[in-house]
């Protein structure tokens, strides 16, 4: 009797632990485990920021999902993020798993949560670009000084050359010590348009004196404003910044992302793929990219990350 107990104990003991490792393997091909590395979700979800018009990056990015989706075998679906600092969180939660970010959201997303830069942009033969100071032509501000006392536009402060970037070399050019105390005692006001063509429309328009963008933005405007580029003139530059990434979070499984990093690679063999990312972030190219090349974004930030409220 002892020994017909005994062996329906092992039998018992047998049946459960398959059944434990049968769940797990069934919970790792749903994408369900969470682990480094290991992750293969059934949709893969892109984030983007609007520099533009939010509703124009949603319609444009439906090819490139479409694509993505049939090149890995895995459904992808674009989500249009409201800010950087939005993108960032989403990839942090999991929630989306490659990240359109530029280099001040990609080291963000790096210190904070891990997330890996894979590949890059090229615009013009550059994987650098420059931010700009924008003003009205017929405005009295000549250099930077001039910029005292009057009304900054900004596109987002998790933005690299929208915020970050210009913000240092203003703090270093007139010996600021922090964000808060530049915005507040050098410029009469500041303003967050959401946008770098919002921020060029607010000194347009006249609701503000400057604008920081990418380098540049009016030629975006042209359409809508075709005296845009006489209009408004770029007052200086800020030193070269490491073009935009495409990024991704740390769950993702590694045969994943090379085979994502291999897809985009391809398409700059392919005129319409281009096409697309040349209509949502004018990127002429991609290219492979290291976290060694966005040292200097992070030293930026190092020096007055504590102001920095996204």
């Amino acid at each position: 009797m002892k020994k017909w107990l005994s062996l329906f104990l092992v039998l018992f003991l047998a049946i459960v632990l398959a059944a434990c490792g049968s769940s797990d393997e069934s919970k790792d091909s749903n994408g369900d485990k969470s682990s480094e590395g290991n992750s293969k979700p059934e949709t893969l979800v892109m984030g983007f920021v609007p520099s533009q018009d939010s509703d124009t990056i949603a319609d444009t990015v439906e090819p490139l999902a479409k694509r993505l989706s049939e090149e890995l075998g895995i459904e992808v679906k674009g989500e249009v993020m409201t800010n950087y600092n939005a993108l960032v969180e989403a990839m942090g939660a999991n929630q989306v798993h490659i990240g359109f970010i530029p280099a001040f959201g990609y080291v963000l997303a790096n210190e904070q949560y891990d997330v890996e830069v894979i590949l890059k942009s090229i615009r013009y033969g550059s994987g650098t670009y420059k931010a700009q100071y924008l003003v009205r032509s017929d405005s009295d501000i000549n250099s930077l000084a001039d910029l005292e006392n009057k009304v900054w536009a900004y596109a987002d402060k998790g933005s690299t050359s929208g915020y970050l970037f210009p913000a240092y070399q203003l703090m270093q050019e007139f010996d600021y010590a922090s964000g808060p105390e530049l915005e507040s005692d050098f410029f009469s006001a500041t303003t967050s348009a959401g946008g770098h063509d919002s921020a060029a429309i607010a000194v347009y328009e006249g609701d503000a004196d400057v604008a920081t963008t990418f380098d540049d933005v009016r030629t975006e405007l042209e359409e809508e404003y075709p005296d845009v580029m006489d209009k408004l003139k770029v007052l200086d530059y800020t030193e070269e910044i490491p073009n935009d990434t495409i990024s991704v979070t740390k769950e993702l499984d590694d045969e994943l992302v090379q085979e994502i990093k291999e897809t985009f690679l391809s398409f700059n063999e392919d005129k319409e793929m281009i096409k697309i990312m040349n209509d949502v972030y004018n990127w002429d190219a991609i290219d492979e990219a290291t976290d060694e090349e966005y040292e200097i974004v992070k030293e930026t930030y190092q020096k007055f990350k504590d102001d920095i409220e996204l």
